[in-house]
């Protein structure tokens, strides 16, 4: 089942500027839900209670349940609204998620087995394309990161979304190409010296022309 995160939740009557200021000098945050041909809800959240959780990377691919007047409404967060200079919260938007729902969410790409990979080992760079991967999977079923394996990536391997085992019924968003998510690049130390000696060879041969040829003997 997937990870869900709970929030106690109020109604808030009040829109617009003045009463959204007084619910963040309370302690608040205002969001709203949407979704599901419903009306919009306007609600508060504790405003520390969703300040841990945005520290946490995959916020935005974990479902939520907001605990309001003892109902348990689940959602899944869309957006959130930071200040420019403190990055507290000021404003949250939810959509409401029922069960079966299929859904699009944006999760992180891990990399495994670096430390045997050929390629790194022999001094290769991992030059990632895609940090995260737009997929679309059921509500119940997000997965919390998406793995390639480096075990056997050699130096000059591109790494592509084919490679990735998905779980059932998870597909990328991107579903006309096999886009690369990382490649194993040559050293930068290597591929200097590669283009210092082909310099060298090209000057070298310059030279060679250039040089005065002995005359033929008659």
């Amino acid at each position: 089942m997937a990870e869900t995160i709970s929030f106690e939740a109020q109604p808030r009557g009040g829109a617009g500027k003045g009463p959204a200021r007084a619910l963040r000098r309370a302690g608040r945050v205002p969001a709203v839900i949407y979704g599901e041909r419903k009306d919009q809800q306007m609600v508060s959240l504790e405003a520390r209670a969703l300040r841990r959780e945005l520290n946490n990377p995959r916020f935005f691919s974990t479902l939520c349940s907001l605990q309001l007047d003892g109902e348990a409404i689940r959602v899944l967060p869309r957006d959130v609204q930071l200040h420019p200079v403190s990055d507290d919260p000021l404003h949250a938007d939810f959509v409401r998620v029922s069960r079966g729902t299929t859904i699009h969410v944006t999760v992180r790409v891990a990399f495994l087995n670096e430390d045997i990979s050929p390629g790194l080992k022999r001094g290769g760079v991992l030059n990632v394309v895609r940090r995260e991967v737009e997929l679309v999977c059921p509500a119940d079923a997000i997965p919390e990161q998406i793995e390639i394996d480096l075990g056997k990536a050699d130096i000059g391997d591109s790494l592509h979304i084919s490679q990735v085992a998905l779980p059932p019924d998870v597909h990328p968003m991107i579903s006309d190409r096999d886009f690369t998510i990382a490649t194993i690049a040559a050293p930068t130390v290597v591929a200097e010296e590669a283009a210092e000696e082909q310099e060298a060879a090209a000057e070298a041969a310059e030279e060679e022309a250039e040089a005065p040829r002995p005359e033929e003997e008659g």
